[in-house]
């Protein structure tokens, strides 16, 4: 099998995971707040990763300085989605969320300095739309958790890119466990500054709260990330947000399973509106089209 297969394959894997876990977060964080339980995951997720690291492996400057740098954004993508759980549903938070699908292309231009191809631009204005018709609901307005999610995309669409820009520099542990570890860090500073008086540390024995941590450390993070860090080497940035567009999918379709979640007529449009963006992102650029055409005398 191909790496690039093999790294699709695996990444797919990864969707599925973090689209299928949204709903267990989403009861969690109604006993434990949001920053502690991010905190508390990313800690368990980085020491888990710690005990199968080789004892050859070792931590440069280098690696600690691009860890921090790639935790920093993750940390910013996870604050935003779970407490943007707490004010709207798991169906429109992995779809807001599969915004950055198309938002990496277009930082992709910026930041990694790829040629600008007009398809994105396009799939832009689909998605823009997709998300007017999914935010809006009943009422015209955005939700704050809806505009708490779009955030998150944002980031989530950075942490792609310098993905891809130091996973062939350094070893995937190593890199992983200092991503985990300072999104710990900083969760549990939020938490300190932001969630002082609004919990027990009962909360953590709560059924559905171990549940789900057991499920998110050890799947959707040490795993999840360990495979992206490993893997998104062999593919583009693009590409691997397009495989992430499957998420939202995962999410609405657990959503709908688990506790019978459905989306508004309007909802569904924009859900439909923003896939399509998803995969338009990835079809060849109209100057690749005539391009080809020429090539075989059409």
């Amino acid at each position: 099998m191909k790496k690039t297969t093999l790294a699709d394959i695996s990444l797919l894997f990864v969707a599925f995971i973090w689209g299928s876990t949204f709903v267990i977060v989403q009861k969690a964080i109604q006993f434990l707040p949001p920053h502690f339980f991010n905190g508390t995951r990313f800690l368990i997720a980085a020491l888990l990763l710690l005990i199968f690291m080789k004892k050859k492996s070792k931590f440069s400057l280098t690696l600690l300085g691009s860890g921090m740098f790639l935790g920093m954004f993750l940390f910013l993508g996870y604050a935003f989605q779970t407490v943007g759980l707490l004010y709207t549903t798991s169906s429109k938070t992995g779809f807001i969320t599969g915004l950055s699908v198309m938002i990496v292309p277009l930082f992709a231009i910026w930041i990694l300095k790829e040629k600008p191809r007009s398809i994105v631009f396009l799939s832009a204005f689909i998605g823009a739309l997709g998300l007017y018709f999914l935010t809006i609901g009943d009422k015209m307005s955005m939700n704050i958790g809806d505009l708490l999610v779009f955030f998150c995309a944002i980031a989530f669409a950075l942490h792609i890119i310098f993905t891809s820009k130091f996973s062939s520099k350094h070893g995937a542990i190593p890199l992983t466990i200092v991503q985990l570890s300072t999104v710990s860090l900083l969760s549990f500073i939020s938490s300190s500054m932001f969630e002082k008086t609004s919990f027990t540390y009962d909360a953590l024995f709560n059924r559905d709260v171990i549940i789900a941590l057991v499920i998110t450390s050890i799947f959707a993070t040490a795993i999840a990330f360990l495979i992206q860090t490993k893997f998104q080497q062999f593919t583009t940035a693009p590409r691997v947000a397009l495989i992430f567009a499957m998420e939202p999918v995962f999410a609405a379709l657990t959503a709908f399973i688990v506790i019978n979640e459905r989306l508004s007529g309007s909802g569904l449009i924009g859900c439909l509106l923003i896939f399509i963006a998803m995969i338009v992102t990835e079809f060849p650029d109209f100057k690749e089209i005539k391009r080809i055409k020429q090539k075989h005398g059409m």
